[in-house]
């Protein structure tokens, strides 16, 4: 709902934060969504609404993750393991730690969603309200307003907001591209730091997305060592933002960096920082359940008492350590999620392909990298913006223009699939392939062709 606009009486005013436009609300990511909230899509009772393609939101398990807690409701154990009822335990306990069940049932939990071949200690976990304020905080913590934090392009759009607006930090982006279907080259990386040093601006660290937002595919083990090296060469930190490492298809797909870290025996583990979040892989966004693993005991001090800004309900911490305990269940589900997620990534490549539209090759996340290069009448960044514009407001459909991302290439557009059923999904590809068909005879008729 929009707010009323009041007069305000001349002279007041509000902090240089508050009206700075480095929330990022002006970027076309945001705009698909207000179209949408205006005219959204209902296959009963609105089915010429706009289909939502830019919430990475996963509800293809959802009713697995229903069931269990519908079953387990009345589980009344407290922190400490007494069968009792744990009312006054929850609605008194403030510790910025957070439960301690809470953090050795995440410790687990991320350890098993990458097949046991990293161990997380939860002495090292930090608890925030989603991955989001972890992000923030983190920032906050490595780097001081005006210095700058490199990211590899094309990034999540979010970042724009939650790594700069409250804390004055500079992105720096690190140029990748198609040719080497966007992988990060040391070429890229000694780019991006060399333009900071060339703008003046510290650089603090070095974030990346793994799997990639908007990609939707894994980073190899081999960029990673690259990334790792790199960090250590510059000596700053290195950030690996690990949200979606539970939706990679499958098992073994992901190489998380405390991999890697811990094939070198953890030498250069003090730059390393995780976050994740079960918001993506369990499809818990509105628990706000996120986790900053630090390897540097300075860092995990520091984000604990900063934490106290970003707390979670005790009553979330319990319900959530009862249900990540019960290894049997979370191995079937993380082995359900992935095949779901399977199947429902080939449907929109399959779908797209038969209107003629390619995809980068993904195997991880809640959404696919398409290509509409070839149905811009030219590459520009305005041309790519016409045509989003086009498929929002004429074909119905929100989704992520590449400039939002960062993407040096026009007619890229991220597009989610996971948070929709599936027939809505067979009417957006429906949607698709008509405009496709209008649209490449608008380039011919454009071009002379016929």
């Amino acid at each position: 709902m929009a707010i009323k606009s009041l007069e305000q009486p001349a002279g007041v005013g509000l902090s240089r934060i508050a009206v700075s436009d480095t929330h990022g609300e002006d970027s076309p990511y945001f705009a698909g969504w207000k179209a949408y909230d205006e005219n959204p899509y209902d296959e009963s009772s609105n089915p010429s609404g706009v289909i939502q393609m830019g919430l990475a939101e996963n509800q293809v398990s959802f009713d697995i993750l229903e069931q269990y807690l519908e079953n387990n409701s009345t589980i009344t154990t407290s922190s400490s393991g007494r069968s009792a009822s744990s009312f006054r335990e929850n609605a008194l306990f403030q510790d910025y730690h957070g439960l301690l069940s809470f953090r050795k049932a995440m410790a687990s939990f991320m350890g098993q969603i990458r097949g046991g071949r990293a161990k997380f200690d939860p002495e090292r976990i930090v608890i925030t309200a989603g991955a989001t304020a972890a992000n923030e905080l983190l920032t906050f913590i490595l780097a001081d307003p005006g210095d700058a934090l490199l990211i590899p392009t094309p990034y999540y759009p979010g970042f724009d907001r939650d790594l700069r607006w409250r804390t004055g930090v500079n992105i720096v982006p690190i140029h990748c591209d198609s040719s080497n279907n966007f992988e990060i080259t040391p070429q890229a990386l000694e780019a991006a730091y060399n333009d900071a040093v060339s703008k003046k601006l510290r650089v603090r660290g070095l974030l990346i997305t793994n799997p990639s937002n908007p990609l939707g595919a894994t980073i190899k083990r081999a960029a990673l060592e690259r990334v790792l090296d790199f960090a250590a060469a510059k000596n700053i930190h290195l950030v690996s933002d690990e949200i979606y490492s539970g939706s990679a298809f499958s098992d073994g797909e992901f190489v998380s960096i405390a991999e890697v870290l811990e094939g070198r025996s953890y030498r250069d583990c003090e730059r390393v920082h995780i976050v994740y979040s079960l918001s993506k892989d369990l499809g818990l966004p509105g628990f706000r359940v996120g986790t900053i693993y630090s390897y540097n005991d300075a860092v995990v001090t520091t984000a604990r008492r900063m934490s106290s800004f970003t707390l979670i309900s005790s009553q979330t911490q319990q319900l959530l350590a009862t249900m990540l305990s019960d290894e049997e269940f979370t191995a079937s589900y993380i082995k359900t999620n992935r095949e779901r997620l399977r199947r429902r990534h080939g449907m929109i490549v399959e779908g797209l392909a038969r209107a003629g539209i390619e995809c980068l090759k993904g195997n991880a996340g809640l959404f696919c990298w398409m290509n509409l290069r070839p149905y811009l009448k030219e590459s520009s960044v305005e041309e790519e913006l016409r045509l989003w514009k086009c498929i929002l407001h004429e074909v119905k459909l929100n989704i992520s223009p590449g400039v939002s991302c960062h993407c040096t290439e026009a007619g890229w557009f991220r597009v989610c699939f996971a948070n929709m059923s599936e027939n809505t999904l067979q009417v957006a590809l429906t949607r698709i392939h008509d405009f496709v068909q209008t649209r490449t005879k608008s380039i011919h008729d454009h071009n002379g062709d016929i």
